[in-house]
Protein backbone atom coordinates (compact mmCIF):
# COMPACT_ATOMS: atom_id res chain seq x y z
CA UNK A 1 0.00 0.00 0.00
CA UNK A 2 1.42 3.36 -0.97
CA UNK A 3 0.82 6.64 -0.20
CA UNK A 4 2.10 9.84 -2.46
CA UNK A 5 2.78 13.07 -1.01
CA UNK A 6 3.89 15.80 -4.35
CA UNK A 7 5.30 18.71 -2.63
CA UNK A 8 7.65 20.02 -5.29
CA UNK A 9 8.01 23.31 -3.59
CA UNK A 10 10.29 21.76 -0.82
CA UNK A 11 9.91 18.39 -0.39
CA UNK A 12 8.39 15.18 -2.46
CA UNK A 13 7.80 12.11 -0.30
CA UNK A 14 7.33 8.24 -0.41
CA UNK A 15 6.06 6.62 2.38
CA UNK A 16 5.96 2.97 1.98
CA UNK A 17 3.22 1.54 4.46
CA UNK A 18 5.27 -2.10 5.89
CA UNK A 19 2.69 -3.88 7.06
CA UNK A 20 -0.20 -5.74 6.15
CA UNK A 21 -2.12 -4.25 3.13
CA UNK A 22 -5.01 -5.64 1.03
CA UNK A 23 -2.38 -5.63 -2.17
CA UNK A 24 -0.06 -8.15 -0.59
CA UNK A 25 -0.62 -11.74 0.43
CA UNK A 26 1.36 -13.31 2.97
CA UNK A 27 4.71 -15.15 1.42
CA UNK A 28 4.23 -18.37 0.15
CA UNK A 29 6.93 -20.74 -1.10
CA UNK A 30 4.66 -21.51 -4.60
CA UNK A 31 4.59 -17.59 -5.62
CA UNK A 32 5.97 -16.43 -8.88
CA UNK A 33 9.33 -15.68 -8.51
CA UNK A 34 8.53 -12.22 -9.67
CA UNK A 35 6.45 -11.62 -6.27
CA UNK A 36 2.77 -10.86 -6.15
CA UNK A 37 1.01 -11.19 -9.73
CA UNK A 38 0.19 -7.07 -11.62
CA UNK A 39 -3.10 -7.31 -9.52
CA UNK A 40 -1.45 -7.50 -6.15
CA UNK A 41 1.93 -5.91 -7.50
CA UNK A 42 2.68 -2.33 -5.62
CA UNK A 43 2.60 0.40 -8.23
CA UNK A 44 6.04 2.00 -9.14
CA UNK A 45 7.26 4.02 -7.08
CA UNK A 46 7.18 7.66 -8.28
CA UNK A 47 8.90 9.86 -5.56
CA UNK A 48 11.77 9.66 -2.82
CA UNK A 49 12.98 9.24 -0.03
CA UNK A 50 11.72 6.38 1.36
CA UNK A 51 10.38 6.14 5.02
CA UNK A 52 9.30 3.06 6.81
CA UNK A 53 5.82 3.64 9.33
CA UNK A 54 3.65 1.27 11.04
CA UNK A 55 0.48 -0.21 9.70
CA UNK A 56 -2.02 0.54 12.34
CA UNK A 57 -1.34 4.22 12.05
CA UNK A 58 -4.89 6.39 10.28
CA UNK A 59 -4.38 8.33 7.65
CA UNK A 60 -4.49 11.43 10.28
CA UNK A 61 -1.47 9.37 12.05
CA UNK A 62 0.34 9.23 8.68
CA UNK A 63 0.01 13.02 7.65
CA UNK A 64 1.68 13.55 10.87
CA UNK A 65 4.44 11.30 10.63
CA UNK A 66 5.01 12.96 7.03
CA UNK A 67 5.02 16.43 8.97
CA UNK A 68 7.42 15.10 11.31
CA UNK A 69 9.97 13.49 8.89
CA UNK A 70 10.10 16.91 6.53
CA UNK A 71 10.54 18.77 9.81
CA UNK A 72 13.42 16.41 10.75
CA UNK A 73 14.53 17.06 7.63
CA UNK A 74 14.30 20.66 7.41
CA UNK A 75 15.19 21.09 11.00
CA UNK A 76 17.68 18.40 11.44
CA UNK A 77 20.93 18.66 12.34
CA UNK A 78 23.21 17.76 9.85
CA UNK A 79 26.55 14.79 10.94
CA UNK A 80 28.99 13.95 9.51
CA UNK A 81 28.44 11.29 6.78
CA UNK A 82 29.59 7.37 7.28
CA UNK A 83 31.44 6.72 4.18
CA UNK A 84 33.61 4.02 5.96
CA UNK A 85 33.36 0.89 3.96
CA UNK A 86 35.20 -1.02 6.40
CA UNK A 87 33.22 -2.90 8.95
CA UNK A 88 34.03 -4.45 12.11
CA UNK A 89 32.22 -7.91 13.22
CA UNK A 90 30.98 -8.16 16.63
CA UNK A 91 30.89 -11.02 16.58
CA UNK A 92 30.46 -14.69 13.88
CA UNK A 93 26.71 -13.80 14.13
CA UNK A 94 26.86 -10.21 13.17
CA UNK A 95 25.22 -10.34 9.57
CA UNK A 96 24.15 -6.41 9.17
CA UNK A 97 25.94 -3.38 9.12
CA UNK A 98 26.16 -0.01 8.42
CA UNK A 99 23.23 2.12 8.07
CA UNK A 100 20.85 4.61 6.12
CA UNK A 101 21.58 7.76 5.84
CA UNK A 102 19.69 10.61 4.01
CA UNK A 103 21.93 13.70 2.46
CA UNK A 104 20.49 16.92 0.46
CA UNK A 105 21.78 16.91 -2.78
CA UNK A 106 23.38 20.61 -4.39
CA UNK A 107 22.23 21.35 -7.92
CA UNK A 108 25.76 20.38 -9.65
CA UNK A 109 25.32 16.86 -8.08
CA UNK A 110 24.45 13.76 -9.94
CA UNK A 111 23.92 10.27 -9.22
CA UNK A 112 26.93 9.46 -10.16
CA UNK A 113 28.38 11.71 -8.37
CA UNK A 114 26.82 10.99 -5.34
CA UNK A 115 27.27 7.28 -5.66
CA UNK A 116 31.02 7.22 -5.88
CA UNK A 117 31.51 9.43 -2.86
CA UNK A 118 29.61 6.83 -0.60
CA UNK A 119 30.78 3.86 -1.87
CA UNK A 120 27.41 2.97 -3.82
CA UNK A 121 27.04 1.98 -7.47
CA UNK A 122 24.71 3.35 -9.61
CA UNK A 123 21.71 1.22 -9.73
CA UNK A 124 21.67 1.54 -5.42
CA UNK A 125 21.06 4.91 -5.94
CA UNK A 126 18.37 5.00 -8.36
CA UNK A 127 16.62 2.51 -6.60
CA UNK A 128 16.22 3.82 -3.63
CA UNK A 129 15.26 7.12 -5.09
CA UNK A 130 12.50 6.20 -7.78
CA UNK A 131 11.14 9.33 -9.34
CA UNK A 132 14.38 11.35 -8.88
CA UNK A 133 16.40 12.31 -12.08
CA UNK A 134 19.43 11.28 -11.39
CA UNK A 135 21.68 13.60 -13.96
CA UNK A 136 19.43 16.74 -12.50
CA UNK A 137 18.13 15.76 -9.15
CA UNK A 138 18.09 19.48 -8.10
CA UNK A 139 19.04 21.54 -5.34
CA UNK A 140 18.07 20.58 -1.26
CA UNK A 141 16.69 17.31 -3.28
CA UNK A 142 16.76 14.93 0.04
CA UNK A 143 18.70 11.78 -1.27
CA UNK A 144 18.27 8.52 0.88
CA UNK A 145 21.69 6.30 0.99
CA UNK A 146 21.85 2.88 1.12
CA UNK A 147 24.41 2.34 2.76
CA UNK A 148 22.68 -0.50 5.53
CA UNK A 149 23.95 -4.04 4.04
CA UNK A 150 22.74 -7.48 5.20
CA UNK A 151 25.51 -9.97 4.40
CA UNK A 152 25.11 -12.81 1.58
CA UNK A 153 25.22 -16.35 2.71
CA UNK A 154 28.55 -17.47 1.75
CA UNK A 155 32.03 -17.81 3.26
CA UNK A 156 33.51 -15.55 5.18
CA UNK A 157 36.85 -15.65 3.48
CA UNK A 158 38.78 -14.16 0.60
CA UNK A 159 36.01 -12.32 -1.51
CA UNK A 160 32.08 -12.78 -1.77
CA UNK A 161 30.76 -11.10 -4.92
CA UNK A 162 26.64 -10.86 -4.50
CA UNK A 163 25.85 -9.80 -8.42
CA UNK A 164 22.18 -9.53 -7.61
CA UNK A 165 23.34 -6.52 -5.27
CA UNK A 166 26.24 -5.81 -7.72
CA UNK A 167 28.06 -4.99 -4.38
CA UNK A 168 31.81 -7.21 -3.19
CA UNK A 169 32.37 -8.35 0.37
CA UNK A 170 35.62 -9.11 1.03
CA UNK A 171 36.79 -10.56 4.27
CA UNK A 172 40.87 -9.98 5.60
CA UNK A 173 41.91 -12.87 7.28
CA UNK A 174 41.83 -11.33 10.95
CA UNK A 175 45.40 -12.05 13.06
CA UNK A 176 45.11 -14.18 16.16
CA UNK A 177 43.08 -12.05 18.50
CA UNK A 178 41.42 -9.74 16.22
CA UNK A 179 38.30 -9.38 15.03
CA UNK A 180 36.56 -10.17 11.66
CA UNK A 181 36.57 -7.59 9.35
CA UNK A 182 34.08 -6.91 6.03
CA UNK A 183 35.47 -4.54 3.14
CA UNK A 184 32.54 -3.88 0.61
CA UNK A 185 32.49 -2.01 -2.65
CA UNK A 186 30.05 -1.65 -5.53
CA UNK A 187 30.41 -3.41 -8.64
CA UNK A 188 29.82 -3.57 -12.39
CA UNK A 189 28.46 -6.84 -13.50
CA UNK A 190 28.07 -8.87 -17.34
CA UNK A 191 24.98 -7.39 -18.66
CA UNK A 192 22.18 -10.11 -19.99
CA UNK A 193 23.80 -12.30 -22.99
CA UNK A 194 27.40 -11.92 -20.84
CA UNK A 195 26.39 -12.72 -17.44
CA UNK A 196 29.24 -12.84 -15.47
CA UNK A 197 29.21 -16.57 -13.95
CA UNK A 198 28.36 -17.84 -10.11
CA UNK A 199 30.46 -20.44 -8.43
CA UNK A 200 33.84 -20.63 -6.53
CA UNK A 201 37.00 -19.52 -7.85
CA UNK A 202 40.10 -17.77 -6.93
CA UNK A 203 42.63 -15.40 -8.15
CA UNK A 204 45.40 -16.48 -10.36
CA UNK A 205 47.00 -13.41 -11.45
CA UNK A 206 47.27 -10.14 -10.90
CA UNK A 207 48.69 -7.55 -13.13
CA UNK A 208 48.80 -3.34 -12.96
CA UNK A 209 48.22 -1.47 -16.08
CA UNK A 210 47.14 -4.04 -17.95
CA UNK A 211 46.96 -4.47 -21.43
CA UNK A 212 43.59 -5.88 -22.74
CA UNK A 213 44.10 -8.62 -24.96
CA UNK A 214 40.28 -8.34 -26.99
CA UNK A 215 38.22 -11.62 -27.17
CA UNK A 216 37.40 -12.10 -30.48
CA UNK A 217 33.39 -12.17 -29.71
CA UNK A 218 33.86 -8.41 -28.28
CA UNK A 219 35.32 -7.22 -31.33
CA UNK A 220 32.79 -9.14 -33.36
CA UNK A 221 30.04 -7.24 -31.28
CA UNK A 222 31.37 -4.50 -31.37
CA UNK A 223 32.04 -4.70 -35.54
CA UNK A 224 28.38 -6.13 -36.19
CA UNK A 225 27.24 -2.67 -34.12
CA UNK A 226 29.44 -0.46 -36.75
CA UNK A 227 32.04 0.34 -33.55
CA UNK A 228 35.09 -2.00 -34.16
CA UNK A 229 38.09 -2.74 -31.60
CA UNK A 230 41.76 -3.25 -32.06
CA UNK A 231 43.13 -7.08 -31.00
CA UNK A 232 44.79 -5.45 -28.44
CA UNK A 233 44.27 -2.18 -26.22
CA UNK A 234 47.34 -0.83 -24.74
CA UNK A 235 47.53 0.15 -21.18
CA UNK A 236 46.43 4.28 -21.15
CA UNK A 237 42.91 6.01 -20.77
CA UNK A 238 41.34 4.03 -23.37
CA UNK A 239 41.79 0.58 -21.47
CA UNK A 240 38.43 -0.41 -20.32
CA UNK A 241 39.89 -2.42 -17.87
CA UNK A 242 41.76 0.54 -15.75
CA UNK A 243 44.93 0.38 -13.87
CA UNK A 244 44.96 -2.90 -11.60
CA UNK A 245 43.22 -6.41 -12.89
CA UNK A 246 42.91 -10.14 -11.07
CA UNK A 247 42.56 -12.89 -12.66
CA UNK A 248 40.20 -15.50 -12.11
CA UNK A 249 40.51 -19.28 -12.22
CA UNK A 250 37.36 -18.91 -14.66
CA UNK A 251 38.55 -18.84 -18.05
CA UNK A 252 38.40 -15.33 -19.48
CA UNK A 253 36.90 -13.81 -16.49
CA UNK A 254 38.41 -10.78 -14.20
CA UNK A 255 38.22 -8.26 -11.41
CA UNK A 256 39.72 -4.90 -12.56
CA UNK A 257 39.17 -1.57 -12.75
CA UNK A 258 37.67 0.54 -15.37
CA UNK A 259 38.04 4.08 -17.23
CA UNK A 260 33.97 4.44 -17.49
CA UNK A 261 33.67 4.55 -13.64
CA UNK A 262 29.96 6.01 -14.18
CA UNK A 263 29.57 2.65 -15.48
CA UNK A 264 30.02 0.85 -11.65
CA UNK A 265 26.74 -0.89 -10.43
CA UNK A 266 25.28 -1.49 -13.39
CA UNK A 267 24.67 -4.03 -15.92
CA UNK A 268 27.38 -3.58 -18.47
CA UNK A 269 29.99 -5.46 -18.83
CA UNK A 270 31.08 -8.66 -20.79
CA UNK A 271 30.94 -10.85 -17.98
CA UNK A 272 33.51 -9.05 -15.80
CA UNK A 273 33.71 -7.30 -12.58
CA UNK A 274 33.72 -3.89 -12.53
CA UNK A 275 35.46 -1.29 -9.50
CA UNK A 276 35.95 1.93 -8.87
CA UNK A 277 39.71 2.93 -9.82
CA UNK A 278 39.91 3.80 -6.32
CA UNK A 279 38.79 0.37 -4.87
CA UNK A 280 40.41 -2.15 -7.20
CA UNK A 281 43.30 -0.20 -6.14
CA UNK A 282 42.88 -0.78 -2.74
CA UNK A 283 41.88 -4.54 -3.19
CA UNK A 284 44.51 -5.03 -5.76
CA UNK A 285 47.40 -4.44 -2.42
CA UNK A 286 45.16 -6.33 -0.19
CA UNK A 287 44.30 -9.93 -1.95
CA UNK A 288 46.93 -12.06 -2.71
CA UNK A 289 47.40 -15.41 -5.17
CA UNK A 290 44.81 -17.89 -4.33
CA UNK A 291 42.58 -16.13 -2.79
CA UNK A 292 39.65 -17.40 -2.96
CA UNK A 293 36.57 -15.71 -4.74
CA UNK A 294 33.00 -17.05 -4.23
CA UNK A 295 30.12 -15.45 -6.77
CA UNK A 296 26.80 -16.05 -5.14
CA UNK A 297 23.11 -14.42 -6.96
CA UNK A 298 20.96 -13.57 -3.79
CA UNK A 299 18.41 -10.63 -4.43
CA UNK A 300 16.44 -11.64 -1.09
CA UNK A 301 18.49 -11.21 2.28
CA UNK A 302 17.35 -11.32 5.71
CA UNK A 303 19.18 -11.70 8.79
CA UNK A 304 18.57 -10.84 12.62
CA UNK A 305 19.84 -7.76 14.01
CA UNK A 306 19.36 -8.12 17.80
CA UNK A 307 15.32 -8.36 17.80
CA UNK A 308 14.94 -6.98 14.57
CA UNK A 309 14.21 -9.23 11.58
CA UNK A 310 15.87 -7.36 8.69
CA UNK A 311 15.05 -8.06 4.76
CA UNK A 312 16.94 -6.17 1.81
CA UNK A 313 15.42 -7.03 -1.34
CA UNK A 314 17.22 -6.42 -4.83
CA UNK A 315 15.11 -6.83 -8.35
CA UNK A 316 16.04 -10.23 -9.73
CA UNK A 317 18.06 -10.38 -12.71
CA UNK A 318 16.38 -10.24 -15.67
CA UNK A 319 18.02 -13.50 -16.63
CA UNK A 320 17.43 -15.55 -13.35
CA UNK A 321 15.35 -18.55 -13.99
CA UNK A 322 15.19 -19.93 -10.53
CA UNK A 323 11.35 -20.44 -9.28
CA UNK A 324 10.19 -18.89 -6.08
CA UNK A 325 10.91 -21.63 -3.56
CA UNK A 326 14.79 -20.95 -4.49
CA UNK A 327 14.71 -17.16 -4.35
CA UNK A 328 12.41 -16.80 -1.16
CA UNK A 329 14.88 -19.86 0.95
CA UNK A 330 16.80 -17.28 2.80
CA UNK A 331 13.94 -15.77 4.81
CA UNK A 332 11.98 -19.19 5.08
CA UNK A 333 13.83 -20.26 8.01
CA UNK A 334 12.92 -16.89 9.99
CA UNK A 335 9.60 -16.82 9.11
CA UNK A 336 9.35 -20.31 10.71
CA UNK A 337 10.35 -18.85 14.17
CA UNK A 338 7.43 -16.56 14.52
CA UNK A 339 4.88 -18.28 15.80
CA UNK A 340 2.02 -15.47 16.49
CA UNK A 341 -0.29 -15.91 13.32
CA UNK A 342 -0.82 -12.38 13.31
CA UNK A 343 2.89 -11.04 13.43
CA UNK A 344 3.63 -13.72 10.92
CA UNK A 345 0.56 -12.41 8.38
CA UNK A 346 2.08 -8.61 8.59
CA UNK A 347 5.74 -9.76 8.13
CA UNK A 348 5.04 -11.72 5.32
CA UNK A 349 3.25 -8.76 4.16
CA UNK A 350 5.96 -6.45 4.47
CA UNK A 351 8.32 -8.96 3.01
CA UNK A 352 5.91 -9.20 -0.03
CA UNK A 353 6.23 -5.46 -0.37
CA UNK A 354 9.81 -4.89 -0.04
CA UNK A 355 9.98 -7.91 -3.11
CA UNK A 356 7.78 -6.07 -5.48
CA UNK A 357 9.32 -2.63 -4.31
CA UNK A 358 13.04 -3.90 -5.08
CA UNK A 359 14.66 -1.08 -3.36
CA UNK A 360 17.76 -2.88 -2.02
CA UNK A 361 16.94 -0.64 1.49
CA UNK A 362 18.06 -2.85 4.44
CA UNK A 363 14.65 -2.86 5.81
CA UNK A 364 13.37 -3.90 9.35
CA UNK A 365 10.42 -5.69 9.40
CA UNK A 366 9.30 -7.40 12.83
CA UNK A 367 9.68 -4.01 15.02
CA UNK A 368 6.36 -1.93 16.06
CA UNK A 369 7.72 0.00 18.57
CA UNK A 370 8.16 3.44 18.44
CA UNK A 371 11.71 4.57 18.13
CA UNK A 372 12.84 7.78 18.45
CA UNK A 373 13.57 10.14 14.94
CA UNK A 374 16.92 9.15 15.11
CA UNK A 375 16.53 5.45 15.26
CA UNK A 376 13.26 5.54 12.77
CA UNK A 377 14.77 7.59 9.90
CA UNK A 378 17.75 7.55 8.33
CA UNK A 379 21.20 9.32 9.61
CA UNK A 380 21.04 12.65 8.55
CA UNK A 381 24.05 13.92 6.97
CA UNK A 382 26.11 16.54 5.30
CA UNK A 383 26.53 17.06 1.86
CA UNK A 384 30.82 16.48 1.21
CA UNK A 385 30.38 15.69 -2.74
CA UNK A 386 32.65 17.40 -4.53
CA UNK A 387 33.43 16.71 -8.25
CA UNK A 388 36.86 17.20 -9.01
CA UNK A 389 36.89 16.18 -12.32
CA UNK A 390 33.27 17.15 -13.76
CA UNK A 391 32.49 15.07 -16.83
CA UNK A 392 32.11 16.57 -20.15
CA UNK A 393 29.14 16.84 -22.24
CA UNK A 394 30.19 14.07 -24.47
CA UNK A 395 30.71 11.87 -21.21
CA UNK A 396 27.91 13.36 -19.39
CA UNK A 397 25.66 11.91 -22.90
CA UNK A 398 27.38 8.41 -22.38
CA UNK A 399 26.86 7.96 -19.17
CA UNK A 400 23.00 8.93 -19.68
CA UNK A 401 22.94 6.24 -22.73
CA UNK A 402 24.68 3.73 -20.97
CA UNK A 403 22.07 4.08 -17.45
CA UNK A 404 19.42 4.39 -19.95
CA UNK A 405 20.31 0.33 -21.62
CA UNK A 406 20.92 -0.83 -18.20
CA UNK A 407 17.70 0.57 -17.71
CA UNK A 408 15.90 -1.07 -20.10
CA UNK A 409 17.11 -4.37 -19.50
CA UNK A 410 16.91 -3.68 -15.82
CA UNK A 411 13.79 -1.75 -14.83
CA UNK A 412 12.67 -0.90 -11.30
CA UNK A 413 10.68 -3.80 -9.51
CA UNK A 414 6.77 -2.61 -10.24
CA UNK A 415 6.73 -1.42 -13.92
Amino acid sequence: MLYRLFGRSTLTLLIVVSAACVAHRPLELGEAASGPDDSARAPRPATAPTLVIRAEESPTDTEAEVSAWANYLSTGSEREPLIALEFVLASAEQNVVGELQVVRSRSENTFSDIARTFGLGYDELANANPGVDPWLPGDATPILLPTRFVLPDAPREGVVLNIAAKRLFYYPTPAAGEAQRVITYPIGIGRVGWATPVGSSKVIAKAENPTWYVPRSVREEHRAMGDPLPAVVPPGPDNPLGHRVLKLDLEGYLIHGTNQPYGVGMRVSHGCVRLYPEHIEALYGAVGLGTPVHIVNQPLLAAHDGDDLVVQAYPALEDDERDAGTLHAPITDKLESLADGVQLQRVSARINALIAEGSGLATVVTTDTERAPDERWPRLVANNVVVDNPLSDDEVAEAMALADEAEAISPNAGD
